[in-house]
């Protein structure tokens, strides 16, 4: 009888044991998002109510003022395997579609609705092994210091780098870890911001990622790609978009953390339609970022950028079309509430051009804007 129970009590701790490490594999399902809002005032008072000054590009997303207005809306969903998992990130709303504006064509063409408008990421990873990890589908750009998530960057409103820089791809790339201190990545992709190849080109990607210490991470980042549209005559091989982008932080103590991005690009001939600028143009900047928790409820971020456009190769131009650069300070505050679900983010933000870019409400011609936001931003 003594036998038997112990034999039972081995067998059933067995079981138990299996049937932790079969839970312990099953699939995981995860849900999030986030909602964000806020009131942006205009020191210069436009009479159209708009940050988006002479070219149109002046901000990436936080275009109105003197007035509420909704950001995003995101439904992010996940499926994870031991070797394999999947994203599908939705977003929604006046953001979702600066964001991803490119996907406004979709398969019925131009002028019909689009689904695909609010697919900001759909991909899947499947690790290959402990250091080969294969991404394929819509994701967002490697480059970059800021993301479209707002919750995420210590500023709201976004850099001129970001905004001028890519913000999503199509494609496969692969990522090899080498260690934990070292990775590097490839990949061929649609182009820049287009869910459909514009033309039969495909963008080649990579980066490299090394933590030359405790607390400090630096990602080398690039793109190479012809983004001219096609001839009547067929393709046009005169164009070329290239872009070197360096990312890297420290987190100088538990508290205190440094950002620095910069990024210098090319492009000659044709961009998707947009023009031909002739021979090689370039543009780039600089954006130093910094960021100090006073408690784990209250930060301050700053970020001090330069971005340069006097040659005229992106859309950030002059009234008269010709190229121009920007210094810009911007100022952030967060306060954490609701159990860390609400962000709450002052900003005080100025813009100074070379080139008059905006009016006032009389009409008169300034060369600088200043804007102070409230931020609203719940997570979950």
């Amino acid at each position: 009888m003594k036998k038997s129970i112990l034999t039972a009590f081995f067998a059933a701790t067995a079981f138990c044991g299996f049937s932790q490490e079969k839970e312990a594999e099953a699939p995981k399902f995860s849900f999030s998002g986030y909602i964000d809002s806020y009131y942006m005032l205009n020191f210069n008072s436009p009479s159209n109510r708009s940050n988006l000054g002479a070219s149109g590009y002046e901000r990436a997303f936080d275009q109105k003022s003197n007035q509420f207005s909704l950001g995003l809306v995101q439904t992010k969903f996940g499926y994870a395997t031991k070797n394999s998992d999947v994203v599908v990130d939705l977003t929604f709303g006046p953001n979702a579609d600066l964001g991803q504006y490119g996907n406004v064509i979709g398969p019925l063409g131009a002028g019909k609705a689009s689904t695909a408008l609010a697919i900001k990421q759909a991909y899947f990873n499947w690790k290959a092994s402990d250091k080969l990890t294969l991404t394929v589908g819509q994701f967002g750009t490697h480059i970059g210091y800021e993301v479209i998530d707002a919750p995420i960057n210590y500023n709201y409103s976004l850099s001129n780098l970001f905004n001028n820089g890519p913000f999503y791809h199509i494609g496969a790339k692969a990522n090899y870890a080498f260690s934990d201190k070292f990775s590097a990545m490839v990949g061929l992709v649609n182009n820049v911001d287009n869910l459909n190849d514009n033309n039969s080109s495909k963008g080649f990607i990579y980066q490299v990622f090394t933590s030359p210490a405790a607390g400090w991470n630096v990602y080398v980042n690039g793109i190479s790609s012809n983004e001219s549209a096609p001839l009547a005559s067929g393709k046009d091989d005169t164009g070329s978009y290239n872009l070197l982008d360096l990312t890297t932080s420290y987190q100088i103590t538990p508290k205190y953390l440094l950002g620095l991005n910069a990024a210098y690009g090319s492009q000659t001939g044709d961009f998707q339609g947009g023009g031909n600028v002739g021979d090689s143009k370039t543009w780039g900047g600089v954006a130093l970022y910094s960021n100090y928790a006073f408690t784990d409820k209250f930060s301050v971020g700053g970020r001090y950028e330069v971005f340069d456009n006097t040659a005229g190769a992106r859309a950030l131009r002059a009234a008269d079309g010709s190229g121009t650069d920007v210094s810009s300070l911007t100022l952030t505050a967060t306060f954490t509430a609701a159990d860390g679900h609400l962000l709450i983010k002052p900003e005080l933000r100025s813009d100074a051009y070379k080139t008059a870019q905006f009016v006032d409400g009389d009409g008169k011609e300034q060369k600088s804007q200043t804007t102070l936001g409230l931020h609203f931003i719940y997570k979950f």
